[in-house]
């Protein structure tokens, strides 16, 4: 085997373990009460299609559910079911979610008043 298809070979290793840990990190969270577990969706590129360096990136404001929790309960004791369900994409407040990183997947845990809109 030469070099080169050694490092194709461990690329592609690294990517399905990387791959798989992310599933996993997404069923090892349950968000609780009326909180949502989201991936965030950014743009990679400016309206005039150049490609914008991390530091230069704003935080997200458009995510896709990954986890719900069951929903609020409130002052008469019943629950209010979530609004969200697992794979909507939502519109959300830019600085309220908190941040969680699991290697380099990046996933926001925030409140389901912070949504603002399921996009269709």
């Amino acid at each position: 085997m030469s070099a080169k298809e050694a490092i194709i070979i461990n690329t592609i290793i690294n990517f399905l373990i990387n791959k798989s840990l992310s599933e996993n990190f997404k069923h090892m969270l349950k968000p609780l009460t009326d909180h949502l577990l989201v991936k965030p969706l950014q743009k990679e590129s400016s309206k005039s299609g150049l490609v914008l360096p991390d530091s230069e990136k704003e935080r997200p404001e458009r995510g896709e559910v990954v986890a719900v929790g069951e929903g609020r309960i409130l002052d008469n004791g019943t629950r209010l079911a979530m609004s969200v369900k697992v794979g909507d994409k939502i519109l959300f407040r830019k600085y309220t979610p908190d941040e969680i990183k699991e290697g380099e997947e990046t996933f926001l845990i925030l409140s389901e008043s912070d949504v603002l809109a399921i996009i269709n």
